[in-house]
């Protein structure tokens, strides 16, 4: 008898290394073809929102098509723009990603794949060591921390449900309890949890010492202002679930000196006393303070207390003869500087 032909393929662009055993047989599902549906229209789209995509794909549902771009986004492939309002973001494919192979991403992401059945320049970890991290995917990195996998799901595919469980909440994620991360992925399990908590705590001890001491930052206008608060206290920034009161110390030529967390709470005149605030002052004999506080519901615009409590500061830095430089108003996408007459 003789042999069978083997069965040609017929594909846009070639695929480097072997096929994902799964594809073939993702290929003939269901959720494989809406998948295809929405990525090849999100392909001919430059710029797009998400109501604009959902009303071009009416046969499909709307949180399909929401988790299908989270998925792009979370991976790199879209880059999410934020205009005025943070709710009405626009994507555009990224550019800089590379070749993007549509056979090879409909498999994985509708499918699902294993490491082992993974080209070695495709692993999370091999591509950390030739790539950096830097340019890891937001997946990849959470596949790194959790480590292993098991039976029906793999390190890699458990990254990627969270990477979208947080697409666009990623702040979210170091106040997740383990109970939450595992209802996402069952291989979230205490010790990947552990893993995962303690590689973002250990990022954010590294982000706060980035300015290091031996580094006179100078606050010369609003714009300064802002940027080291959002840089120094990213922490309040990304993850900050309570109102913390911090006070900049800054020496004669308004170059930052310290910083020193005063209360946490509410911000009102009770919780911020002079006598806190300017204790420290003093003790790093500073002529100038910078005020900053963060708004966990992320609108930082000031209300009556933070104006009540500025007002009361200012008073007693006039007394004291330090100067109350600013008040700085941490938000989830913006800051605002609460001083007077200042850039």
């Amino acid at each position: 008898m003789a042999k069978a032909n083997p069965r040609k393929t017929n594909r846009s662009s070639p695929v480097a290394g072997p096929v994902p055993r799964a594809i073939p047989v993702a290929g003939n599902s269901e959720e494989y073809r809406q998948y295809q549906q929405v990525v090849e229209t999100v392909r001919t789209r430059a710029n797009f929102g998400l109501e604009d995509l959902q009303g071009q794909l009416v046969r499909q549902p709307p949180e399909f098509v929401v988790k299908v771009v989270n998925e792009l986004a979370s991976q790199g492939w879209l880059i999410r723009e934020l205009g005025g309002d943070w709710k009405s973001a626009r994507y555009r494919w990224n550019m800089d990603r590379g070749e993007f192979d549509l056979d090879r991403w409909l498999g994985r992401n509708s499918q699902g794949f294993r490491i082992a059945e993974t080209p070695p320049h495709d692993r999370p970890r091999e591509r950390l060591l030739k790539m950096g991290a830097e340019n890891l995917m937001t997946s990849e990195l959470l596949a790194i921390l959790i480590r292993a996998g098991r039976a029906g799901e793999s390190a890699v595919q458990a990254g990627v449900k969270l990477a979208n469980q947080y697409a666009d909440k990623l702040d979210r994620l170091p106040a997740a309890s383990p109970a939450e991360l595992k209802a996402t992925s069952s291989v979230v399990a205490t010790t990947a949890y552990c893993q995962i908590m303690a590689g973002i705590e250990l990022g954010r001890r590294i982000a706060e010492l980035a300015l290091s001491p031996g580094e006179r930052v100078r606050i010369g206008s609003a714009d300064d202002a802002i940027q080291f608060c959002e840089t120094h206290f990213r922490r309040l920034v990304m993850d900050g679930s309570k109102e913390e009161f911090h006070v900049v110390t800054l020496d004669t030529k308004h170059c930052v000196i310290d910083t020193h967390q005063v209360s946490v709470g509410i911000l009102d005149a009770s919780l911020v006393h002079p006598r806190e605030v300017f204790h420290v002052a003093i003790k790093d004999s500073a002529s100038a303070i910078l005020l900053v506080h963060n708004h966990p519901s992320g609108d930082p615009t000031p209300s009556r207390e933070d104006w009540q409590v500025t007002a009361r500061l200012q008073a007693a830095g006039q007394q004291l003869g330090i100067e109350v430089l600013d008040h700085i108003v941490l938000g989830a996408f913006r800051s605002v500087s609460m001083g007077q007459g200042r850039d």
